[in-house]
Formats: structure tokens, C-alpha cells, sequence
């Protein structure tokens, strides 16, 4: 073997050097107890009805004053020294159930809380124990849960996992029809968005007017903007993780609705009672449908439609572990016969593996597959355009939570992900002549992490979470790295020269340490004091200068020419609750530090240009804001209100005359109130009211007459330098509960008298989306005015100018 294919060797194991180092890690770490008169009590905490963990349930300790909760698996434990304890089990919508026990000897037990008999009642948005915002290490996060949701007016009275999480502070959108959210001055890509742990490339269908989330088949909900635990990576803005239901291991159960512009139907139930169990859900819109009527015969075959199927199954192999599976498979179609064709999906698959290794060290291991694509097509079959486009990722991740004692647990683990970016396939179709395809080449990357994270009861007062996570990217072959002679900036670059790369030969490689930490202080049991600081790494971009996302952007791993992106935030904020932890409040303030953002050159062509990167441009980024909330947890009337003061800034040379500018997201104020009543046991009213500073756009300086026509110009090179219209809305929605949840009696054989539920419950739900039928301008353009050639005209374009009635029907059995 010579030099040359010695080397050649060690370019390709070179991918395998971030697995080979999380094999030693986990090797090396010591999984020996700290003292041998400790003993351990675990188990699950889980739903009575269902059988469902529940995650960040509460198991406190009386005698100590101390405790855990769940993790994300519901799973706890607990090392404490031998002895007689009260354990005191919570959790938000159950009954607190207590159990004394004489702790002598390690003892698993599986605890199932009861739910309330008005549990689709409440309206919470808090975590698990009331003073849990005060208490907890975390900051920047808010939990969702599902019953707060469906209360939620919605457009056309569907509730929507996204629209309901842009009702939080820090989290914006550009408008209508807008694909995606922002947080905190982020992009809608530096995003984190999982759907069981499997990333979710595009989160909306029907061009953002709802999510690709089944309400029906999900669990849980949280939004993490600040504080980000080291467990996470890959993004620069927030982690929006969503858990799907594993299903019902007790009893059949279905649930679904009827509403104006797509049903839905979702069935769980258990394979082997509590030892395994399904669910499957699936929505179809029929937009299609209802119009075939109203069309003529040469569109009468056009398909309008999305559609989405969600599946998960799991089974316990024994007391120690279980499996599950899942996946999701969802499309948008739009297509007119022999004239325009266009649909896009999401597919993920995820294998999942929870293992109780011993009584304090729980692991789980996951595998899944993603993968976003989408079809663009004019013409007919035989004459026509056609292009193509995906990302598809494959990656195995291993966690491990480890409990060394009540106030202190390790969380360390690892991951790598495989990337294969197709940034676009053609092919033209001419009547009896060959196909002429044109495929840009495919580019592939490889991202590994390692991660060690500790959660720590300094004092009393103090808690800490901290840790490291240590992030790899390899951009590979096979295939062409371009290379291009430096210009002046906002100017295409010119190529310089070519190289060619085998199979999984290292074209460019980065690797960056993420330090993160967070604290609180313990003013009192009402108030606290939170601080953070965290950064974060991304190797994925997506390459778009519309208005707004559209499913056509392109997505690409960071190159030779395009560097990987990095935020530095610090956080701080103070949290306190009123009135018997009735309201709480919190303001944070927040600064993010942004590095090797991508923009794009004056007439940058993005789309099916082999030279793309030519076009691009690296600059860096701020945003800083401080976000007020107060919410209302208990009584007939709940709700919240969020304020948030912010602005989002980049800055790149070659633009704005290398000047700061705001990010065409930017929103300076952003106001959220949203209120939720029940008038009684039937009826519940609630509503929200949004106000938003408009959003910035690029306006010429002057024109000049060309043939006799007004051209404007942007003389000035001016970025985003005027704002539209403030955007503001209301929605209402009313809701009639024909049988309301409740406990009632049934009598056995016996004579006695037990507990029983109604097998069939359902709703109507009354709503109007933009009350006042406010008509928000999502952009404003520029057109030459039809009286005077010499004069432009300002186009103020709505998405939604009009309010929009809906009534949904919902059941349960």
C-alpha cells in the first residue's frame, strides 16, 4: 500500500472518527453506585386510563423536601438512604396519589395517576408542579398541553399545533400563508422541529395555513427558546419537540371530527393489554371535492388536497424494555391536468428502544429516517417540465440519564446523522424525442455530536444545569467542490477552479465546542432569579430570499464556501407567581450574537444554478428583546398575555452599504392575549387578540423613465428600509360540550355502586378567524399605474382580507 491510498484510507474512515469516539465515552464512563448504603426507588409514572408515561410527572419527597420528575419516557428515580418516606406523585389534570413506604431494600414501582373527572376542562400551560416556572432550572421553555390547544380559536376551527405555539413570546411569523415560525431573530430553518425525535424539514401544509401535527395523535408539546440543554443540537433558535401518543394499553379508543375544510379520525388501542398497544391517525382535506362541482370540464380533474398519516405501536420485551415505533407520512397536492402539477411531503420513521439498565441508569437508543421532498411540473405527460428536489437524513442516537442522587443526575450520550441533499433533478418531455435530464450533483454530509449535560441542587437556593456538547459536520463526496475567486461583495463571484471527490472523501470539515449552563436562584418559594447562556451550532441551510419560505426553497449542508452558522445567547430573567400561584409571571431579557449567516447577492439566481454558491454572501447577525408573560392558571377564566419587545439585525458587507438592517422577520412589537372562560359545564367561550409591527420591505429611492415608463430604482442600496402596515386580528370561538367528560355510577352485580364514563363524548365548536375582517397586508409591491405611465402605484396584498366563520364537530369514544 503507498502513501497515496494509505491516505486515501484515512480521508474515508475519517466519517467514522464520531462514532468511534462515542463508543470509547460510553466504555469509560463508570457506572458504579457513589455509596453503598443508598437504595434506589424507580419506576414509570403513568396515565390510569391509558397507560400512557407521563412526562414531567412529579414524585416528591416530604420527609427531605426534595425530589425528581419524570424524563421524557416518564420514567424517575430516586437514591436515597434506607429509611420511611412519604412520596407525594403529581401532575397536572391527575389526582396527587401518596405512598408511604419503608425504604430498605431497592424497590421498582410503576405508579398510574388518575385522571380528574374535569381534566378536558383545564386549561393549562404550565408544567408540573404550580410553582414549577419558579422552581425549575429552565427558562426560555414553555410547555403546551393539548387541552390548552384544542381551546384555541383557530383558521376554519382546526386546531393547529404551530399557530398555537406563535402565541408564546419570542415566537413570530412573517403572515399568513407564511411557512413556519421564527424565534428570538432566527430564521424559520434554525428551528429544531421533531416529531419523536425525528426532524420535520417542512411543518406546515397548505402553504403555512395549518401544521403537519394531528392534534389526535399528540401527547406533548414544548418550546424551548433559552437555556437549551446540551441533549439538543443542530440549530440555532429554539427546539420545538413534539411526542406523539404511544396509544391506549387499557381499551379501544377513538377520536376524531368534521370540519370545513378536512376530517380527521384517530384509533388506539392495545395489541396485548398492557404489554403493547397502537394508534393511527389520518386527516384528508377535500377542498377538491366540494368545488368538482363548480369546475368546468378542462380543470374538472384538478386535485387541491393534503392528506397525512400517523402511525406509532410499542411493546414492553420485558420489565426492563420496551420498543416502539412510529411514523409519519403526510403530502400537499395541487395539480390542473396538462397544465401544472405540485406537491411536497414529509416522510419519518423513528425505531426507538428504552432500557432500564440498572435502577439509576436509563438509556434510550433511537434510529430514524427523515426526508422532505418535492414535485414541480408544467405540462402535460408527453410535453412538459418536471423538476425534483429532497433532503433525506439517517441517524442513530444514544442517551443516557443517570441518576447518582435526588439533587444531582448525568444526561450523556451521542448522535450522527447522514445527510443526502438532491438540490434539484430535471427533465423536459418533447412528443417523440428523447428526455433531456439535468440533475445538479448531490451533495452529502455527515454531523456527529457528543454531549455531557448535569443537573445539579447546589443549595437550596441553587440550581444549576450545565454541560458541553462537542459538534462535527463533514461535508463529503462523492462529487465537484467549486472554488471561486474573491470580488467585491454583492458581486457573483467567478470560478477559479474544480475538484473532484470519491464516495465519502472529506471535502471540508468543521467542529465546533458548544459550552451551556443554566441557573436559578431561589428568592422565595414564589420568586426566582434565572440565568443562561448557551451556543449553538448549524450545518444545514436553506436558501430562499422570497418574502416568505415556500416549499421550493432548497436545502444545503455547509461547503468549502459556505461556513457553519453559530449563535452565542445570554439570557436572564425573573419569574414570580401571585395569589397563591393562581397568575404567573416572568420578563426575560435576551442577546443573541450571530455568525456566518448566508444572504444573497442583488439578482441572485438560487434555484437550478450549479453555481450557487457564487451567489451567496456570509455576514453576521444580532437580536435582543426582552418578553413579558403573565398567565392565569386556575378558575373559570384563564389564559395569558405576552409582550415582547425585540429587534433582529444582520449585517454583511455589500449590502445596506455594509450597514446594520433589519431581518425581513423582524417584528419590534409583538402582543399576545388569549382567554379561555367556562361558562358552565356545556358551554366555553374563548378568544384571542394579536397586534404585531409590521414587517420591514425594501422600497426604491427613485425611478427612471424608460420608454416611456416609470422604472424604479434603489438607488440608495438600502435594505428593508421601510415597514408595512402594523398586523392585528381577532379570532372567537365558542364551544357546546353535548356530554360532557364527567365520573358518573353504574351499579354491579353485587349491588354496589362504581365508577363509570360516558363512551361517547363530543363537541360543537363555533368560531369566526378575523372577527373584523382586518385586511393585514402581507407585502406591498410596486406596478405601474394605469392612468399614468409615468407613475408607480403601492399594491397592498392580503392573504386574508375577510372574516372567516367555521363550525367543527368533534368526538371522543
Amino acid at each position: 500500500m503507498n502513501w497515496l491510498s494509505l491516505n486515501n484510507l484515512m480521508n474515508r474512515l475519517d466519517i467514522f472518527r464520531p462514532l468511534l469516539l462515542l463508543g470509547c465515552f460510553f466504555f469509560l464512563i463508570p457506572f458504579t453506585s457513589t455509596g453503598q448504603n443508598k437504595v434506589t426507588l424507580s419506576g414509570y409514572i403513568k396515565d390510569a386510563d391509558n397507560g400512557e408515561g407521563l412526562i414531567g410527572a412529579s414524585v416528591y419527597v416530604v420527609e427531605l423536601a426534595t425530589g425528581a420528575s419524570s424524563n421524557l419516557y416518564g420514567y424517575y428515580s430516586l437514591n436515597l438512604n434506607p429509611g420511611k418516606y412519604s412520596f407525594r406523585y403529581s401532575y397536572i389534570g391527575y389526582m396527587d396519589t401518596t405512598i408511604i413506604i419503608n425504604l430498605g431494600n431497592a424497590l421498582v414501582l410503576d405508579v398510574f395517576l388518575i385522571p380528574t373527572g374535569k381534566w378536558l376542562k383545564e386549561a393549562e400551560v404550565r408544567s408540573v408542579k404550580k410553582n414549577e416556572n419558579v422552581s425549575s432550572v429552565e427558562m426560555g421553555t414553555v410547555k403546551l398541553s393539548m387541552s390548552t390547544i384544542e381551546k384555541i380559536p383557530a383558521l376554519l376551527g382546526e386546531v393547529d399545533l404551530v399557530r398555537s405555539v406563535q402565541l408564546l413570546p419570542g415566537v413570530t411569523t412573517v403572515g399568513e400563508g407564511a411557512t413556519g415560525f421564527n424565534v428570538r431573530g432566527g430564521g424559520i430553518d434554525q428551528n429544531l422541529i421533531l416529531l419523536d425525535e425525528a426532524p420535520v424539514f417542512n411543518s406546515s401544509h397548505l402553504f403555512g395555513f395549518f401544521s403537519v401535527f394531528n392534534p389526535d395523535a399528540v401527547k406533548d408539546v414544548k418550546l424551548t427558546k433559552g437555556g437549551i440543554p446540551s441533549v439538543y443540537g443542530g440549530r440555532l433558535s429554539s427546539i420545538l419537540d413534539v411526542r406523539m401518543k404511544e396509544g391506549n394499553t387499557k381499551r379501544i379508543q377513538g377520536t376524531g371530527g368534521v370540519g370545513a375544510i378536512f376530517s380527521r379520525f384517530a384509533l388506539e388501542g392495545p395489541i396485548v393489554k398492557d404489554k403493547s398497544s397502537f394508534i393511527v391517525a389520518g386527516r384528508r382535506s377535500y377542498v377538491d371535492v366540494l368545488a368538482k362541482p363548480f369546475l368546468n370540464d378542462d380543470i374538472g380533474g384538478s386535485r387541491f388536497y393534503f392528506y397525512d398519516l400517523t402511525a406509532k405501536a410499542n411493546v414492553s420485551l420485558n420489565k426492563n424494555n420496551k420498543l416502539y415505533v412510529s411514523g409519519y407520512f403526510g403530502r400537499d397536492v395541487f395539480s390542473v391536468p396538462d397544465f401544472f402539477g405540485f406537491d411536497w411531503g414529509n416522510q419519518t420513521v423513528t425505531l426507538r428502544l428504552n432500557s432500564i439498565v440498572n435502577r439509576r441508569l436509563f438509556s434510550n437508543t433511537t434510529a430514524y429516517f427523515s426526508k422532505y421532498d418535492y414535485q414541480l411540473r408544467f405540462g402535460g405527460d408527453e410535453d412538459g417540465f418536471q423538476w425534483k428536489s429532497n433532503i433525506i437524513n439517517y441517524s442513530i442516537k444514544q442517551e443516557f440519564n443517570y441518576y447518582i442522587k435526588p439533587k444531582l443526575t448525568l444526561n450523556f450520550g451521542g448522535q450522527s446523522t447522514f445527510y443526502t441533499f438532491i438540490p434539484g433533478s430535471t427533465a423536459i418531455k418533447q412528443a417523440n424525442l428523447p428526455d433531456i435530464v439535468n440533475s445538479l450533483d448531490d451533495k452529502f454530509g455527515l454531523e456527529s455530536a457528543l454531549y455531557v449535560d448535569l443537573e445539579q441542587e447546589v443549595t437550596s437556593k441553587l440550581k444549576l444545569r450545565y454541560g458541553l456538547r462537542y459538534s462535527r459536520f463533514v461535508y463529503m463526496g462523492k462529487g465537484t467542490a467549486y472554488y471561486f475567486n474573491d470580488t467585491t461583495p454583492n458581486v457573483r463571484k467567478t470560478l477559479a477552479g474544480t475538484e473532484s471527490y470519491d464516495r465519502f472523501e472529506a471535502i471540508e470539515r468543521f467542529q465546533y465546542p458548544e459550552p451551556r449552563i443554566s441557573l436559578n436562584y431561589t428568592i422565595n418559594s414564589f420568586s426566582s432569579l434565572k440565568a443562561s447562556y448557551n451556543r449553538m451550532s448549524q450545518f444545514l441551510h436553506l436558501i430562499s430570499n422570497t418574502t416568505a419560505s415556500v416549499p421550493l426553497d432548497v436545502w444545503t449542508p455547509s461547503t468549502n464556501n459556505i461556513p457553519g452558522q453559530l449563535a452565542d445567547q445570554f439570557a436572564l430573567g425573573y419569574f414570580r407567581n401571585l395569589s397563591d400561584n393562581r397568575y404567573e409571571t416572568s420578563v426575560e431579557v435576551f442577546y443573541k450574537d450571530f455568525k456566518n449567516q448566508v444572504d444573497y447577492i442583488d439578482g441572485a439566481d438560487l434555484l437550478l444554478n450549479e453555481f450557487l454558491e457564487a451567489d451567496l454572501l456570509v455576514g453576521k447577525g444580532r437580536s435582543y428583546g426582552a418578553e413579558f408573560f403573565v398567565r392565569k392558571t386556575e378558575g373559570a377564566l384563564t389564559g395569558w398575555v405576552s409582550y415582547t419587545l425585540s429587534r433582529s439585525e444582520r449585517q454583511v458587507d455589500g449590502i445596506n452599504n455594509g450597514e446594520w438592517f433589519p431581518v425581513r422577520f423582524d417584528r419590534t412589537h409583538n402582543l399576545n392575549v388569549v382567554g379561555m372562560y367556562n361558562i358552565n359545564e356545556k358551554w366555553s367561550f374563548s378568544g384571542n387578540f394579536l397586534f404585531y409591527t409590521g414587517t420591514p420591505a425594501t422600497f426604491y429611492s427613485e425611478k427612471h423613465l424608460f420608454q416611456g415608463i416609470a422604472v424604479p430604482n434603489n438607488q440608495s442600496d438600502s435594505r428593508n428600509n421601510f415597514r408595512i402596515p402594523p398586523y392585528h386580528r381577532m379570532d372567537l370561538s365558542l364551544t357546546y360540550e353535548k356530554n360532557p367528560r364527567q365520573l358518573g355510577k353504574k351499579r354491579k352485580k353485587d349491588g354496589t355502586l362504581s365508577d363509570k364514563k360516558r363512551t361517547w363524548e363530543s363537541n360543537w365548536v363555533f368560531s369566526v378567524y378575523n372577527v373584523y375582517a382586518r385586511r393585514n397586508p402581507f407585502s406591498i409591491y410596486f406596478q405601474p399605474n394605469a392612468g399614468n405611465s409615468l407613475a408607480n402605484e403601492a399594491v397592498r396584498f392580503a392573504v386574508l382580507g375577510a372574516a372567516v366563520p367555521a363550525v367543527t364537530y368533534n368526538f371522543k369514544f
